[in-house]
């Protein structure tokens, strides 16, 4: 063979191999969607945990149409419990970018731990879409350009909250669990007050069962000041706890409590406080629209019971991720998913929701509520004062990149 055959094989071979570059990537790109949703499945968090995982698979039934697929390809969800420890949700998470090579990842339910996979995400180059955890700082200073997040933040629940308490004339004391999302929780209180006062400041370990000590001392803080006392409570779980400063009578001392929404089984404490106000995410019965329609009936139809906060929550991302690749025509590519989701507006059992493109928080209404009993339920019932819009609500951009 001479010299100059040889050269034209290999030019040849090299066109070959060139040609056939793209069409490995169309093939590999073909296969299945491989989502991770990583969640506090044992903790204790878990009931949250659990309703987001019914919601986020009803949100991908529901936005595929009982498909289960886009654009051609299956969407396989591997569950991790990532048991509300933020070195395993850390670990966790690593594992699904590096050994199930899941094209992005869905999670999780404590802040703390969702605060301890936003590296991850950034060093794999991976979508973490964040649900339900709801600290400031996973969508402000700790936050990078693959985080998402279809949760609320704390900053639109003190925003909401100040709707129903931010009064002239009213000293507020806030008692909240000692980690990023009560931290942050208060910060974002102190900052959407502006009528108010916040006169004191209460923080719990979240293992708290004795809430005696606390109260004491916000009762004291509050007892001889004038005008309206409220406790304004931000707690994460077991309401029954932090709902004690109830036997206390802190009504002799012109005491009144206030929080925002729950579960459905941490709202039977609403019972004790009817009239009391706030602001909440999601009550099944208050959202007027076609996707909370489908979710309650299909929710009542297997489950025999209406879906709860956190349910709503994993529908809405599992919506997101669903329309996100529809607009990529199932490229799973992260330039590409980041490029469809930012300013993206999605459907939800909310009403709209949009990722805002600054910090890709999700804009959302939110639900000025006022407690009745009714016994009919075994919950109080947040009957609907008013729906706060999205756009009424300032909420900060935190993020500093």
């Amino acid at each position: 063979m001479n010299c100059k055959t040889f050269t034209t094989r290999r030019g040849a071979l090299a066109l070959a191999l060139a040609a056939a570059l793209p069409l490995a990537a169309v093939a590999q790109n073909q296969g299945d969607i491989r989502i991770a949703h990583i969640m506090g499945k044992t903790g204790a968090l878990e009931a949250y945990a659990k309703q987001s995982s019914v919601g986020f698979m009803m949100g991908l039934d529901y936005a595929t149409g009982g498909t289960m697929r886009v654009a051609g390809r299956k969407l396989v969800v591997i569950e991790k419990d990532d048991q509300g420890k933020p070195d395993l949700g850390k670990n966790l998470l690593t594992a699904a970018y590096a050994d199930d090579k899941v094209d992005l990842a869905v999670g999780t339910t404590s802040s703390g731990v969702a605060l301890a996979m936003l590296p991850v995400a950034e060093e794999f180059k991976k979508i973490l879409l964040v649900e339900p955890a709801v600290a400031d700082s996973i969508t402000g200073d700790k936050w990078n350009k693959y985080i998402f997040r279809t949760g609320r933040s704390s900053s639109q629940d003190a925003i909401a909250n100040a709707v129903a308490i931010d009064k002239d004339g009213t000293n507020i004391a806030v008692l909240a669990q000692d980690y990023a999302f009560g931290r942050d929780a208060v910060k974002a209180t102190r900052e959407a007050i502006k009528k108010a006062k916040v006169v004191h400041e209460e923080y719990v370990p979240m293992a708290t069962t004795d809430i005696t000590p606390a109260a004491q001392r916000i009762f004291d803080k509050l007892k001889g000041l004038p005008g309206r006392k409220v406790v304004f409570i931000v707690w994460a779980g077991n309401l029954a706890v932090p709902f004690k400063m109830l036997d206390m009578e802190p009504q002799r001392f012109g005491i009144e409590l206030a929080t925002g929404g729950n579960i459905l089984p941490a709202m039977t404490q609403f019972k004790r406080v009817p009239g009391m106000e706030g602001a909440l995410y999601y009550y099944f019965g208050i959202p007027k629209n076609k996707v909370n329609e489908w979710l309650v009936a299909n929710h009542y139809s297997k489950y025999k019971a209406p879906p709860d906060f956190f349910t709503a929550g994993g529908m809405s991302a599992g919506i997101a991720v669903v329309e996100a690749l529809k607009k990529t025509s199932g490229d799973t590519s992260t330039n590409k998913l980041i490029g469809a989701m930012e300013g993206m507006s999605f459907e939800t059992p909310k009403g709209k929701m949009t990722f805002r493109k600054e910090d890709h928080q999700a804009m959302q209404n939110m639900y000025h509520f006022k407690i009745k009993v009714d016994p009919a339920f075994e919950w109080g019932v947040p009957e609907l004062v008013r729906e706060i819009k999205a756009e009424e609500m300032d909420i900060p951009i935190r993020n500093k990149r």
